[in-house]
């Protein structure tokens, strides 16, 4: 009796501590920093009703950064520079090549990257948990990169005219 006891209680903790790994749920919209509270470990959020507009909006990425010896200029937004993204797990950086420029080697754990190609090509790529690699170069377009027509129309909900149009107005010019 005892042994099916203990068993069962091993087995719910097991499970209970299972719940209990994973990341809390968001209690609030957002939260603002208060930079007025010097604390250690965490900052607390500013009260909502002091929140403002501009600590919604971050200009800083118009201009490109310096650029290193690799040839990447990269102007980090964070919730440190922008303090609209704290709490929301994300951030995102300007990035900036010399022709022939790299990104160093790096890795996101949890996390996401999305590359927008404005002018030139980019190989970007990842490498799994299994070591395989996904590369491809990324051009400078939509409307003119063979992505087919039905699927940017139900993805831009435009119509196929729109679409052509778009194509003509943004298609790479030759020469």
């Amino acid at each position: 009796m005892y042994l099916k006891f203990a068993f069962l209680l091993l087995l719910f903790c097991f499970f209970a501590l299972r719940t209990w790994a994973s990341d809390p749920d968001p209690v609030q919209d957002f939260c603002i920093p208060n930079t007025n509270f010097d604390a250690s470990v965490g900052v607390p959020c500013k009260n909502p009703r002091l929140v403002t507009p501009d600590d919604f909006v971050f200009s800083g990425i118009k201009s490109p950064g310096n650029f290193s010896d690799t040839g990447l200029s990269a102007v980090p937004v964070n919730p440190t520079t922008f303090p609209g993204l704290n709490t929301l797990g994300m951030s995102f950086v300007r990035a900036d090549f010399r022709p022939g420029g790299i990104n160093p080697p790096h890795f996101h754990p949890r996390a996401t990257e999305t590359v927008y190609v404005i002018q030139g090509k980019v190989y970007a790529g990842f490498v799994d948990s299994t070591n395989r690699v996904f590369a491809k170069k990324i051009p400078n377009v939509i409307f003119g990169s063979g992505i087919n027509d039905e699927l940017l129309e139900k993805a831009f909900g435009l119509s196929l005219r729109q679409i052509s149009t778009m194509r003509r107005r943004f298609l790479p010019r030759k020469g």
